[in-house]
């Protein structure tokens, strides 16, 4: 068997991610849901923390931030008029940053958040979780011609029932779940440290 590579290697797309000040920034559904209860997911805190630090590096950048946020409806654990779907108080939106509430798991999807990028944008994702929301949005933004950069240690996921009945690790899904985007449909670095100001 030949050694494993990726579409982007094999295609020559690029290998390294934009500077942080040519970017915007893509907070995708860090809310409580995801912090408690049957939803919590593993790593959150640490990833929310990383979050918070990408967040301060693209308010001090002065680039364009939008946070997004998603919601099921009432009573569901995404209900965004509710305490548990709003986004966590450290990485909650300020006066002026764009706030975009989603129904769907690709932040672009019946939302105005590729009108409000400028065409083929260079794009910094960070949130939950890591194989439904950021995948998708990831995969999204490729399709419409942007640049995603996911920032792993930003993002993260829970377990999942197996087909087989067993147990997905929430570590073999994270895992998986930034293997697939890093085939083709974005770059993934480690940390935020991976992006250059």
């Amino acid at each position: 068997m030949p050694e494993p590579t990726t579409l982007r290697a094999l295609t020559g797309a690029p290998k390294e991610p934009a500077p942080l000040s040519r970017s915007a920034l893509v907070m995708v559904d860090l809310q409580n849901t995801y912090t408690r209860g049957v939803m919590e997911l593993e790593n959150v805190q640490p990833a929310i923390d990383e979050a918070a630090v990408l967040l301060d590096r693209a308010r001090s950048a002065g680039i364009p931030i939008f946070h997004i946020q998603h919601d099921a409806g009432e009573g569901s654990p995404y209900d965004v008029r509710a305490e548990i779907g709003a986004i966590v108080d450290r990485v909650a939106p300020r006066d002026g940053e764009t706030v975009i509430v989603k129904n769907y798991p690709n932040a672009f999807t019946a939302t105005e958040l590729n009108d409000r990028l400028e065409p083929g944008s260079d794009l910094v994702l960070a949130g939950f979780m890591t194989h439904v929301c950021i995948n998708s949005t990831a995969r999204g933004a490729f399709s419409l011609g942007h640049r995603p950069t996911v920032v792993a240690s930003a993002t993260a996921t829970r377990a999942l029932p197996a087909p087989d009945g067993g147990i997905v690790p929430a570590g073999t899904m994270q895992t998986a779940g930034l293997a697939a985007i890093a085939d083709i449909f974005g770059i993934v670095v480690p940390d935020g440290a991976g992006v250059p100001d």
